[in-house]
């Protein structure tokens, strides 16, 4: 249970953008506008030459102040070449020259010896401001350690003030992280990824012919298995029990390129539960297969298949007769879905051919973070070594690693270019847990510290929006606040006209119409799409850990939680508030609590029924007050998780329990297990159904309610121009056109959803705020 005086307000703050030249009401400027400028002293260390014999193992000291930074040191090599990058924070730095400091790495003895020396003012050292061309390196002797320059050698490099937007910022060792040496320093820097490209890949299984059991005196009961790297399906048993069995089943896998694993497909005879044969197999490089945009039918081709048998020395692979016939493709027309629908920062298909053009850009400035709580203990003390991570379709961004610190100031500024503005944005802070010891860290798994979604939908064009955010996270013990994280948002339009379009466009590709998927495929090979996402992300360097990946896309938000479905039904209840508020005006209208408003009721009604023909444009020219009374009130900030909403400080620890038992449950008992599992399963569809209610009534609500401002305009202006035309218009003839259209033969029907669906799809609800 939370306490009663946390604050998980949104608030609204004043950073000093840009380094003052930034408004909220300015455009885009210079690149890193969105965000304080931070001053670093960089120092590219390039090379050395002419070195004294002596030294065999020669590395560089560059000293700041208490910072210290040292280069690699490279053995038996009098000519070295470092190419590093340091950088010292200039708020941080507390003394007034650089020492740098070449040495010799003693292997003897635990001293390292000096061969030469170099000094820097601090005020002397120049400025350089992007986009000028880098400064370019400059030899310089060393010195000795009176100050002399012997035969000491030279030592090329550059010295200069910047800031984060200075390309040498993403890939420098940063005094921020000072205390990390070795392979960790790879898991401190800034780094972008880039998500592979998914395919559905489609495995039409026909027939087989010419199967050879070992028993010919059994009805052999045949299916095909299917793997795609360390994924299996498996058809049904061909109903056909004889040796040229029938299936005319889908198998569908998510491929990403580039395509290195091949499918696998064996045809099993199932012999008893525990035992069965391998009649053949066979496999297909997916680089051969062929590509499809639109459900046209492809060819179905024969695949022999082959059967490994014994022979007295080795195993040897023999072509049989058999064959197996399939239509195999990869369907590029759908969006692979890796997100939950709600919360999908991309609704693009696979192929590049079927993208609409870029409406907008998005801009993101992650400042800083405030009151962070310690996530882990290091010599016996609370620390946090916070970064962030913020997800917009194929694009992930990581920021820098702060060590040692609660109010973490990264100050870093991303950009995306937005093609539908029914997404989200979606950024996650972490604690780092793999700083001791590399990527290899046997360490625990990095922490979450919390999550923000941002629907762009929401977003005012090209308003600067300065934020801070509160960070919650759900634990078994209840709700928590780790802190706050300060953001600037802006949303920038190309085209003004590209954007209102959006609106009336399907929300998916014309495939998922076309050719739908079952609720049953759309969530197995969601599964299939974060796996992947996954291992082919903690295969970069430095990786993306898998429970970052899993925590950004809501993997396991479909799983049951009591408190999340009396949330949905809240939800629901609330979003038919209006109903209630209208009976409630309607009970006393006719129990004439106010006579007069009872009378104008009646003198209205009686004009209604006397003039029916006023009836759809009254209707609609009170939308159009009501739309305009509530601009006023219309939300300033976009929406962010609400703990009221999600019921999550009035829930009892029974429910946090259950919400946080695995799936399937810890319980010993086997029969409890079985019923508490199906249990779980029904009541999480039930969960999903009652908030996809709720979604569509909040839609409904949204209209009039500038959630979406853009929406809300064009639904004013449909209702202003509906007025107009229903009073110019004999209702009769509206009628009768609506219900012929109704009443239309399907041959002038389409399968592709209406202007006003793809509109009503795209209006916001409240799950963006859902914990």
């Amino acid at each position: 249970m939370s306490e009663p005086d946390i604050d998980f307000s949104l608030k609204e703050t004043s950073p000093n953008l840009g380094g003052g030249r930034v408004s909220g009401s300015e455009k885009l400027t210079s690149s890193f506008d969105l965000v304080e400028q931070l001053h670093f002293l960089y120092v590219k260390m390039v090379r050395a030459k002419g070195l004294p014999p002596s030294p065999c193992n020669p590395f560089v000291e560059v000293k700041v102040g208490n910072y210290e930074g040292t280069t690699k040191s490279l053995e038996n090599n009098p000519d070295p070449e470092w190419n590093q990058v340091f950088a010292f924070a200039k708020d941080r730095i507390q003394a007034v020259t650089v020492e740098i400091t070449v040495r010799n790495k003693e292997s003897s003895t635990n001293v390292d010896k000096v061969v030469g020396k170099l000094r820097f003012d601090i005020p002397d050292i120049p400025s350089r401001v992007p986009p000028d061309s880098p400064l370019a390196p400059q030899w310089y002797s060393l010195e000795d350690e009176n100050g002399s320059k012997g035969e000491r050698g030279e030592l090329m490099l550059a010295i200069w003030m910047g800031t984060q937007a200075d390309e040498a910022f993403p890939d420098a060792w940063h005094s921020d992280a000072a205390s990390v040496n070795g392979e960790s320093i790879a898991n401190t820097r800034s780094k972008v990824y880039i998500s592979p490209r998914l395919w559905y890949l489609r495995i039409n299984i026909i027939q087989a012919q010419d199967l050879v059991p070992m028993n010919n005196k059994r009805i052999p009961q045949v299916y095909v298995k299917a793997m795609l790297g360390n994924m299996a399906l498996r058809s049904r048993i061909s109903p056909d029990k004889s040796l040229n069995p029938t299936w005319n089943e889908d198998l569908m896998f998510v491929a990403a390129e580039p395509f290195d694993d091949p499918l696998m497909l064996s045809v099993v005879d199932k012999l008893s539960d525990n035992k069965e044969e391998v009649l053949g197999s066979c496999s297909i490089h997916l680089s051969k297969v062929e590509k499809r945009l639109m459900p046209i039918p492809i060819e179905a081709n024969w695949y022999n298949l082959e059967q490994s048998v014994q022979d007295n020395r080795n195993n040897k692979e023999v072509r049989f007769a058999s064959r197996l016939h399939l239509r195999v493709c990869l369907d590029g027309g759908y969006h692979v879905l890796d997100e939950s629908i709600y919360y999908s920062s991309d609704f693009r298909a696979t192929s590049k051919f079927l993208w609409p053009p870029a409406i907008g850009v998005l801009e993101l400035g992650i400042l800083n973070a405030s009151g962070l709580l310690p996530m882990k203990s290091k010599n016996g003390r609370g620390t946090t070594d916070a970064y962030c991570v913020a997800k917009y379709g194929p694009k992930w961004v990581r920021t820098r690693t702060i060590v040692n610190s609660f109010a973490p100031k990264w100050n870093e500024q991303y950009t995306w270019d937005v093609y539908d503005p029914y997404t989200v944005i979606t950024i996650g802070v972490f604690d780092n847990c793999h700083l001791q010891g590399g990527s290899n860290a046997v360490d625990s798994q990095d922490r979450r510290i919390g999550k923000v979604r941002i629907r762009l939908s929401t977003l005012n064009a090209d308003r600067i929006y300065t934020l801070s955010y509160p960070l919650i996270v759900m634990e078994p013990n209840g709700v928590k606040k780790t802190g706050e994280i300060q953001l600037s948002v802006r949303f920038t339009c190309s085209s003004t006209w590209n954007l209102l379009q959006s609106y009336t466009q399907p929300l998916f590709p014309q495939m998922h119409y076309l050719l739908p998927l079952s609720v049953y495929q759309i969530e197995s090979l969601r599964h299939q799409a974060t796996h992947t996402l996954s291992s082919r992300l903690r295969r970069a360097e430095p990786p993306l850990q898998s429970e970052v990946v899993e925590y950004m896309l809501d993997v396991g938000s479909n799983v049951w939680s009591l408190r999340r479905g009396r949330a949905n039904l809240e939800r629901l209840l609330a979003a038919f508030n209006l109903l209630v508020e209208a009976w409630k005006w309607f009970d006393q209208i006719r129990k004439w609590k106010n006579p007069i408003s009872t009378m104008a009721v009646h003198f209205l009604y009686s004009m209604l029924i006397l003039f029916p023909d006023m009836i759809l444009p009254l209707v609609f020219l009170m939308c159009v007050v009501h739309g305009a009374s509530q601009y006023r009130k219309r939300p300033r900030y976009p929406p962010h998780m609400d703990t009221k909403l999600s019921l999550v400080e009035s829930v009892q620890s029974d429910d946090f329990d259950e919400e946080f038992d695995t799936f399937p449950t810890s319980k010993n008992v086997k029969v409890l297990k079985k019923r508490y599992d199906r249990l779980r399963s029904i009541a999480g569809r039930m969960m999903t159904i009652i908030g996809d209610l709720a979604t569509q009534a909040e839609r409904l609500n949204s209209m009039l309610s500038w959630r979406d401002p853009r929406a809300t305009s064009l639904f004013m202006a449909f209702c202003l121009i509906a007025c107009i035309a229903f009073y110019l218009v004999p209702w009769r003839l509206f009628a009768l056109g609506f219900g012929f259209f109704g009443m239309r033969h399907p041959r002038f029907r389409i399968s592709i959803p209406s202007m006003p669906q793809n509109f009503f799809k795209r209006l916001p609800a409240r799950t963006d705020s859902m914990i």
